[in-house]
């Protein structure tokens, strides 16, 4: 899968202009719904809001991303092992699998559509009633550091498909290297090679990272961004809200 599956695909569309926590949250709603109630219907229903997430956020066909063969290979050797315990064994495993791939494709179309400095300011604004919880220790008053952790979550983010390009970087300036005799090539670990190279990269450039935060005015800059949710995220909720419920009365009433 290429690095591009984590970024922004600048497209003008509803979806794009929707708030970045609108869109967490009902991601968050549709997992934790298939995680409790993972009937046919219900999957059934979040692929069909997902298709239309994707319809009407116009991306193109090339965002979408090419799994390896040995992901299919997985998956197929999988239902091998449950075929001979029995067609409820498959069921289950076939769930799980469309599952996966639903909250898989949900965090996609999340990367595809939000904006990475916009993730930071939507993580702490919806964990903002943490900040009440706290604790006094040695007489000091501790809180719960949610501008922080929003940060990191961010970063990290944002991260992601800097160190997957570095890698292939890395990996494809290996394959350019001499060959080297039968003994050395018998004894080195071209994983251990890529992992340490981009071990060694992510740590410049994390320094670097946080030096540019400190220069630009600390973490807070990240998380202050005056943007909250307005009417179209309202609707957007509401038609989640009722894909889910509806998914839940179908399967009750069939």
């Amino acid at each position: 899968m290429s690095a591009v599956i984590l970024r922004e695909v600048p497209v003008d569309s509803v979806v794009h202009r929707l708030w970045a926590g609108t869109k967490m949250i009902s991601a968050f709603a549709v997992s934790v719904l298939l995680m409790f109630w993972p009937s046919w219907w219900m999957i059934g229903f979040s692929i069909a809001l997902l298709v239309a997430v994707w319809l009407l956020a116009r991306l193109p066909l090339g965002t979408m991303p090419r799994f390896p063969w040995w992901v299919w290979l997985g998956i197929l050797i999988g239902a091998l092992i449950n075929l001979p315990v029995g067609p409820s064994a498959l069921d289950r495993y076939a769930r799980v699998v469309l599952f996966g791939f639903v909250l898989l494709f949900a965090s996609f179309l999340i990367a595809w559509t939000t904006p990475m400095g916009e993730v930071a300011p939507a993580l702490a604004k919806l964990a903002a009633p943490l900040k009440r919880i706290g604790w006094t220790r040695n007489g000091v008053r501790h809180r719960i550091p949610v501008d922080e952790w929003a940060v990191v979550v961010a970063l990290t983010l944002r991260g992601l498909p800097l160190l997957l390009e570095e890698m292939r970087i890395l990996r494809a300036a290996r394959k350019l290297r001499p060959k080297d005799s039968l003994l050395a090539l018998a004894t080195e670990n071209p994983l251990v090679d890529i992992l340490t190279a981009a071990m060694a990269v992510s740590t410049r450039r994390a320094g670097e990272l946080g030096e540019a935060i400190t220069t630009r005015g600390g973490t807070g800059e990240l998380t202050a961004r005056p943007w909250s949710p307005g009417r179209r995220d309202a609707v957007a909720l509401t038609v989640v809200a009722l894909v889910c419920v509806l998914g839940v009365g179908v399967d009750l009433l069939i």
